[in-house]
């Protein structure tokens, strides 16, 4: 079995570790069982020791393994996977919705780039004349687990320098804090969708595995269209949660 897939963007040591939870749900290492050795899986995987080492240290890091000095690795615990909610009556970040939980959060940026774009995103975000955005695609994690695959389109008159910044940080901040721009509210589009094959090997899932797809358009102070994101979520792990007001009688 080919553990680590080459042609896969999401990094070589996160299949490891995705791959290796796999095996603990599975049962194919139980708690307390000693893992192979740092060479024996390297081999197996197919990978240096570096990239190897270092899926085993997130795993250790994040309570999944523990290291015994003299004797390797050990399995401590099952790892928690946890479903988030995600307040659909607001603009939330990511972060926003794995706050209060023990979840260790890391964002992956797949891409980021300057393009021109089609006459729909460019009517979206009220481009004119110059129709070109940054588009940047970034993977959501939490404690190894992916969550979301967002795909943010910026117009490039107000965003050229985002490149320059680093974008496993809040994006919502940056805008907020490094572009001065208040996020004053965002017209959000939900379905229901099987994942394509692309969006289940980003999540590390099987094919035709359920999903959300939403659509966010946010605007500023000034009612402007400022960023499009197109978000692919885990159906499994994902839930929307909206308040909803008192019935009234027509």
């Amino acid at each position: 079995m080919k553990i680590v897939d080459t042609s896969n963007p999401i990094p070589k040591y996160l299949q490891i570790e995705n791959w290796l939870k796999q095996q603990i749900d599975l049962e194919a290492y139980k708690e307390g069982d000693r893992l192979p050795s740092e060479i024996e899986l390297a081999q197996m995987c197919d990978v240096s020791r570096a990239t190897l080492r270092q899926a085993v240290s997130s795993l250790v890091d994040s309570g999944v393994l523990i290291r015994k000095k003299g004797l390797g690795t050990y399995v401590r615990s099952g790892q928690a996977i946890f479903e988030l909610k995600h307040d659909a009556h607001k603009i939330v970040s990511f972060k926003d919705c794995i706050d209060g939980q023990k979840i260790k959060e890391k964002t992956f940026v797949l891409n980021k780039t300057i393009i021109p774009v089609d006459a729909e995103i460019s009517k979206i975000l009220v481009l004119g004349a110059q129709k070109k955005v940054v588009r940047i695609q970034r993977l959501r994690t939490g404690n190894g687990t992916a969550y979301v695959h967002e795909e943010s389109y910026l117009p490039y008159r107000l965003f050229k320098d985002i490149v320059n910044y680093d974008l496993s940080r809040s994006l919502y901040k940056i805008i907020t804090m490094d572009f001065g721009i208040q996020l004053k509210r965002s017209v959000q589009e939900i379905k229901a969708v099987i994942l394509d094959d692309k969006m289940a090997k980003f999540f590390n899932i099987p094919k035709k595995s359920p999903g959300f797809l939403m659509k966010n358009i946010t605007f500023d102070q000034f009612n402007a269209p400022v960023e499009l994101m197109i978000s692919h979520c885990r159906g499994d792990l994902y839930t929307l949660e909206l308040e909803l007001n008192e019935y009234q009688l027509s």
